[in-house]
């Protein structure tokens, strides 16, 4: 068990297997994962109590006798896919862009009565679309709260096309909201449906006088439906994102105007036909903040989870958490991005508490309050990850907001965690895994070190050893002594033991294309994907 597995609330697991494995007898299971995964029957439980302290899932409690890995690139963020090892789990942190903010307020109809000016996703959305080969994105702007449309060739420099919607301006979509999610749905059966927009409005729900999600269509992102297909009633800050995993919609659901701030659950396959729950009641609970997420030392106020988005990346659901540590009469709400990461849709698991895409305590800059994540979660732009964030400039003295922003926040590719060694060598082997490919690629940093791959079987001996390999990239094939591939043991259990000796090993995959392909998710895209997956190796 690697450190960040000895958590200090290790009591939870009890429930988590409570419900995870004592209720699941073996004739009354239910769905099977890509990975391995068995959910229960009863699936989502609608009984479930959110922990105060942090609990471990149960696929990380008890994991799969064998795992398979032909969905993406399989990342090192928890022990799930490892048996043993003697390297050292490092997480790493964003870093935000040197030309941030990438979206300012600078138009007419993006200022505010209060002389200060908004143009920023709050979650809405921000894309790369393959049919037009542009990123987009869309954002909140002005004292109307009006949501509106940019466009860029590379997702740093930002255009503001004039549209025909509201002729002489960049606005999409009039109406009084709050948060939105927009969505390119690749697998959209009618193409005047490909993007969703889950709008949080008041009326946006089949309960009178309240707040829910009005659901919106376009073909181009530009143009939506008029008449909005209604949910049930919810808190102002609720998204949606879609689970390809298990190709469901999820509703992340605020509860309600009480406090403390938790979220609610609800899935459909449909939006069209099922978001129809009523007054929150039949959406269950499902995930908040726990004594985990460190209260801000000058408030010492307990920690709330403010929003949840979420995406598919690669083999994994990638969360990004708001969390709020409290709100004073003199500075706008300190909030900060967080991530956690989650393996059957439902459990999340969150071993590094420390901001992923912070504020900053320094007044007048960008981000000094408030920031908060994009729809979409993340695009592969290159050996990169891009990630927007909406920030508040604030106000000096008040907890105004003052001028909204959208920022841009990178990182490596796979780089959430890696398995590391000194001038030592260490070694991780695997649990028994299969897979249908035939070519080991890994993402590693090795400028100076070295890796060699064996595959071993249940007993130990080695099946197949690797050249040594050096080098720091994102995609390095593995080549091997006396073999040109692994297509000998395609469908066959076997572990991979890594040794690594000054470097960083981020992830893993074993790819039927030469190329590289991963046949994982790739978030919100990016230049190169033609669709939801990596296909193509780029």
């Amino acid at each position: 068990m690697t450190n960040d597995e000895r958590m200090p609330a290790m009591t939870g697991v009890a429930v988590v297997l409570l419900f995870f494995v004592l209720n699941c007898a073996a004739e009354d299971r239910g769905e099977l994962l890509y990975n391995g995964i068995r959910l229960p029957a009863k699936f989502p439980p609608t009984d479930w109590k959110v922990p105060q302290t942090p609990e471990l899932p149960a696929y990380l409690v008890k994991p799969p006798e064998l795992i398979p890995i032909d969905v993406g690139r399989q990342l090192f963020v928890d022990d799930f896919l490892i048996a043993e090892t003697t390297l050292q789990r490092k997480y790493h942190r964003a870093t935000y862009h040197p030309k941030t903010p990438v979206l300012v307020p600078d138009k007419p109809w993006e200022q505010m009565r209060d002389g200060s000016g908004m143009a920023m996703a709050f979650s809405d959305g921000a894309w790369y679309d393959p049919a037009d080969k542009l990123f987009k994105m869309w954002y909140m702007a002005g004292q109307e709260w009006t949501t509106c449309y940019a466009t860029s060739a590379d997702g740093i420099t930002w255009d503001k096309p004039n549209l025909d919607v509201k002729p002489g301006t960049n606005i999409v979509q009039t109406g009084k909201r709050d948060s939105s999610t927009i969505w390119l749905d690749h697998q959209a059966k009618d193409p005047q449906k490909r993007f969703k927009m889950f709008r949080s409005c008041p009326g946006g729900s089949t309960v009178p006088r309240t707040w829910g999600l009005a659901t919106f269509f376009s073909p181009d992102g530009i143009h939506w439906t008029e008449k909005p297909l209604l949910t049930g009633s919810c808190g102002d800050r609720s998204t949606v994102y879609f689970n390809p995993f298990r190709n469901v919609w999820v509703y992340s659901l605020r509860q309600g105007w009480g406090q403390p701030r938790l979220r609610r659950y609800w899935e459909v396959k449909d939006p069209e036909t099922g978001p129809l729950w009523s007054a929150g009641s039949e959406a269950p609970l499902w995930c908040g903040a726990d004594s985990a997420d460190p209260q801000r030392e000058s408030y010492k106020t307990p920690c709330q989870l403010y929003n949840l988005d979420a995406t598919a990346y690669e083999s994994v659901l990638l969360g990004l958490f708001t969390i709020w540590r409290g709100q004073q009469k003199d500075r706008q709400k300190p909030n900060e991005v967080l991530v956690g990461f989650s393996r059957d849709g439902w459990s999340w698991h969150r071993p590094d508490r420390q901001p992923f895409c912070p504020i900053s305590e320094n007044f007048g800059d960008w981000n000094y309050a408030n920031v908060q994540s994009v729809g979409g979660g993340c695009l592969v732009v290159g050996e990169q990850l891009y990630f927007y964030v909406s920030g508040r400039g604030g106000a000096k003295g008040t907890n105004a907001e003052g001028r909204r922003v959208t920022g841009l926040a990178t990182l490596r590719r796979d780089g959430f965690a890696s398995m590391e060694a000194g001038e030592t060598a260490g070694t991780l082997t695997t649990r028994p895994l299969t897979f249908k490919g035939k070519h080991l690629f890994v993402n590693l940093d090795a400028a100076q070190g070295e890796l060699r791959v064996e595959v071993v079987d249940e007993k130990g001996a080695v099946l197949a050893s690797s050249e040594p390999l050096k080098g720091n990239a994102t995609k390095l094939p593995v080549k091997w002594a006396g073999r040109a591939d692994l297509a000998d043991f395609s469908g066959k259990p076997v572990r991979f033991k890594f040794t690594l000796r000054a470097g960083a090993l981020y992830s893993f995959w074993v790819s039927p294309e030469s190329s590289g392909a991963s046949f994982g998710y790739v978030g919100a895209g990016g230049p190169g994907f033609t669709g939801p997956m990596d296909t193509t190796g780029n």
